[in-house]
């Protein structure tokens, strides 16, 4: 079954951490907070690792009594006191001080929040007096909020953390001024007032909570008369009261809740005249009382908190070794490139505009290497460590982890396509520097991990062009020394010399491209200069290139891939190295948007893509 690029699955969000380097699924974050006093720092935590919190950034000012949810990507805040109704947010992969986001519909602080991999929900606060609005957002587009509906109590105080499914949200307790044990539940793809779905086994406000993709846990809080270290739990799915679950490590109220699709952690918290920096954490599929898992940066209360592995972004287990995969879901692979020189591998997921992950390490750090793919590998080959090498490394979409070796070029060189050319079976790796400019023409077979073979010339000597392919045909497009305009064509089934196929609109090298399985785009480059332009061709006729239009920046030395919907160019320089992305509709004439950004920023590396060209799964 073939599914036409079309997405399958989004339970990618399993990484590996590394030194200095985490991934999807893997961080928690607690956000400002009062130690007595309000700060405006944020703080990360691994919930698969027990260990201490360490520094991430800074909110835009000091700030408690918030509230935050976050996707696979990104973390948002918003709200708290000082009174305000404005939302920021960080990028999980990148450490840093967060960025305006929008505003909410009011300004209030102590919501309720929680989120799927698309949307956010804010819900109640006190604004002063009690409120029932529920706000929402999209993650990924920087907004301004919008009303959902409203909850069926206007409370405060509600658990901090995200409890939600992919598909339903929970807001628990809360404060009006009695104490509530009211859990309310919404269908988060469908705006509209919540619902009852239970009651908490006590009634109290200013817990914390996590979840996984099928249960919620809500960890201690308070009532007028008393604090409790209470765990309660529901599984998401069926309406119905609250079940004991354990108990705290301390009695504590105000604290904040992070954790992944099988842990659950609850932050800081006091209980008068105390202030702590407790983490306790829970097996959330395992009733009990909760562990020590280390400490927060300092003694806090009342601090936002968000993670990028809770159970409301995807369905299944997060920590794990391998995901469930298929081949065309839109994985694409960034691999290497100088930043100076550079082993990291990130990991793109084409349909969804955000920030990269990090994927795993190369067999060694190199640059200026070539890139090909089928729906099952990404392949990067030769290249410069600084010296020119005839390695040839491959690395599995299905599995993240590092790459490994496949085999050698027939000619070491450096400088070739560095985007993906390939289809299910074969990929070619075209020209470069020898250390002189060459034609020659590579193909391996992707079954077969081996050494390359000949497969034929190019038209003519040169290096630093952009190569693209349909399940047929491969291009190789423009390049450099002596920079010609050429386009190239091969049947990729069969070998032989190229074919002349056109010309691009300028003359230009160290250009991206990517392929819809009838369309070629050939992306930015320098001729000599640094240009922003977009060539396209159709791929199964000849002929020379036309204006499709600009990115969003001029760059060169960046590189491309796409699904049958979208291409990408990554990076390059635009004068200075970034890591940004750019990407375009294929199939419309128009200017390319910012898409994100890669977890490093780098110039000349390889890509590959699962579903390039249109192309299918065996």
């Amino acid at each position: 079954m073939s599914n036409s690029g079309k997405v399958w699955d989004t339970r990618e969000a399993y990484k590996k951490q590394r030194a200095n380097a985490w991934s999807k699924g893997q961080l928690g974050l607690f956000a400002g907070g009062s130690t007595p006093s309000e700060i405006a720092t944020i703080q990360s935590v691994i919930p698969a690792t027990a260990g201490n919190t360490v520094d991430f950034g800074d909110l835009h000012a000091t700030e408690s009594n918030h509230g935050g949810f976050g996707n696979f990507t990104r973390a948002i805040f918003g709200g708290g006191e000082p009174l305000t109704n404005n939302l920021e947010y960080v990028e999980f992969a990148t450490k840093g001080n967060a960025a305006d986001f929008g505003d909410m519909t009011l300004s209030r602080a102590a919501m309720g929040a929680s989120s799927n991999n698309t949307r956010g929900l804010i819900g109640g606060g006190e604004a002063p007096g009690f409120s029932n609005v529920i706000d929402v957002v999209s993650i990924n587009s920087l907004g301004n909020a919008v009303d959902f509906g409203d909850l069926t109590v206007a409370r405060a105080a509600l658990a901090t953390g995200e409890t939600s499914s992919p598909t339903r949200a929970l807001f628990g307790g809360g404060i009006t001024p009695s104490a509530q044990d009211v859990i309310d539940f919404v269908t988060i793809a469908t705006a509209g007032n919540a619902t009852d779905f239970g009651n908490l086994t006590v009634a109290r406000g200013s817990g914390s909570a996590s979840a996984s993709s099928t249960r919620a846990v809500f960890f201690g809080g308070g009532n007028p008369d008393a604090t409790t270290n209470v765990i309660d739990f529901v599984e998401i799915a069926s309406t119905g009261n609250a079940v004991d679950f354990g108990d705290l490590t301390q009695t504590r109220t105000r604290t904040a809740g992070v954790g992944n699709s099988l842990r659950g952690l609850c932050g800081g918290g006091e209980n008068e005249p105390n202030v702590y920096d407790i983490i306790d954490f829970v097996t959330i599929a395992t009733a009990g009382n909760a562990a020590d898992f280390g400490d927060m940066l300092t003694q806090n209360r009342l601090s936002a908190s968000a993670s990028n592995g809770h159970g409301g972004i995807e369905i299944g287990e997060l920590q794990r070794p391998s995901v469930t995969y298929m081949p065309g879901s839109g994985r694409s692979l960034v691999m290497c490139g100088t930043t100076p020189t550079t082993d990291r591998i990130d990991l793109v997921f084409i349909p969804t505009s955000g920030a990269a992950s990090d994927f795993g390490d190369a067999v060694t750090s190199t640059r200026y290497v070539s890139g090909a793919s089928s729906a099952t590998s990404g392949i990067y080959a030769g290249g410069g460590t600084p010296s020119i090498v005839n390695t040839i490394a491959q690395t599995k979409f299905a599995t993240l982890g590092n790459a490994s070796d496949f085999g050698d070029l027939t000619v070491t060189r450096t400088d070739g396509s560095t985007s993906q050319c390939g289809s299910t079976t074969r990929g070619l790796f075209i020209n470069g520097i020898t250390p002189s400019a060459t034609n020659v023409i590579d193909y391996i077979t992707f079954a077969t991990v081996g050494n390359a073979t000949d497969f034929g010339d190019s038209t003519d000597t040169r290096y630093a062009g952009a190569s693209l392919s349909s399940p047929v045909r491969g291009i190789y497009a423009g390049g450099a020394a002596p920079s010609p305009g050429v386009i190239d064509y091969t049947t990729i089934a069969s070998t032989g010399n190229a074919t002349d196929f056109g010309d691009t609109t300028a003359v230009k090298g160290y250009a991206a491209a990517a392929a819809s399985d009838t369309r070629g785009l050939v992306m930015g480059g320098a001729s000599p200069s640094i240009v922003a332009t977009i060539d396209y061709i159709t791929i199964a006729s000849t002929g020379n290139a036309q204006d499709f239009g600009d990115l969003s920046v001029a760059r060169s030395g960046s590189s491309g891939t796409s699904n049958n919907t979208r291409g990408m160019a990554y990076t390059g320089r635009t004068p200075s190295i970034t890591a940004s992305i750019d990407f375009v509709t294929i199939a419309t004439l128009g200017n390319g948007t910012d898409y994100g950004d890669l977890t490093l920023a780098r110039e000349y590396p390889a890509t590959g893509s699962d579903s390039h060209g249109g192309l299918q799964s065996s």
